[in-house]
Parts: structure tokens; sequence; C-alpha cells
């Protein structure tokens, strides 16, 4: 009978398993909300991206399965604005799959994300390390 940290594990290394690797990335997103055919524009801010979607925190409580519009520019490229469906969240990270990503702009990104750093490779949980103890500040009692 399997116990439970294998399932940890075995979860673990299905999240590794993506269609398209992630990397990192920090720029604002306006967020427009487009539930009840009213629009609501919310600022975000990516931490990640694939060629698929794109990962964002967000100040904002949203249901899985929403349906947003993306605005922003990623460095040196024009402004875009893609339609995008969230499939995940996690506290205020949300991730979402886009839905209108053009020929031109799935071509961009694919230019685009090698000269980043992955934020899905084992080599990112050294980066999310915390120092050790003798390195941490304590307060003084």
């Amino acid at each position: 009978m399997p116990s439970q940290p294998a399932r940890a594990v075995t979860r673990a290394n299905e999240r590794r398993r993506r269609r398209f690797p992630r990397y990192r990335c920090e720029f604002p997103v306006t967020l427009t909300l487009l539930s009840a055919g009213q629009q609501q524009s919310v600022e975000a801010h990516c931490r990640d991206l694939s060629a698929a979607g794109i990962g964002l925190l967000v100040a904002e409580e949203l249901g899985l399965g929403e349906v947003v519009a993306l605005s922003f520019s990623l460095p040196g490229l024009s402004s875009w604005k893609i339609r995008a469906v969230l499939r995940h969240r996690r506290g205020y990270h949300y991730g979402f799959e886009f839905l209108s990503l053009s020929r031109e702009q799935g071509k961009a990104l694919a230019e685009y994300l090698p000269g980043l750093v992955r934020a899905d490779s084992d080599s990112d949980a050294a980066f999310r390390k915390q120092p050790p103890p003798e390195a941490r500040q304590t307060r003084p009692s």
C-alpha cells in the first residue's frame, strides 16, 4: 500500500512534466475581468511565463475557469492584449492559459523565452532555499 509521502513525490514529479517550460519574468499586467457583461480592470504582476500561459500575482479573488483579458508589454516587444482562462490558483498566485495567442505572438514568445531563466527546473530549488540558520539574523531577546 503506497504511503502518503510517496504520493506527494509523484505529484511533484507530475508538476515538472509540463507541456511547455515556464520562465521567470517580472512585468506589470492589467487584467480585465469579463464576467456578467461588466469589465473591471485589476493590476497584476507577472511571475512566470510560458508559450501557453502566464503566472500572475493578483490581489483579487478569482474563480477557476474565469475568462479574462490580459494587457502587457514584454521588454523590447509591442503591447499585447490576450484572452486567457484561469486554470490554477495557489493563494494569490494565479495560473492562466492563453486562449487567443496569435501566430505572431506565439513566434515572438518562442524567440523571447529561451533567453530567460527557467522557473520550473531543479536548479530553481536552489534559488528558493533559505540561507542556513547561522546566516540568518536573530533578534536579541
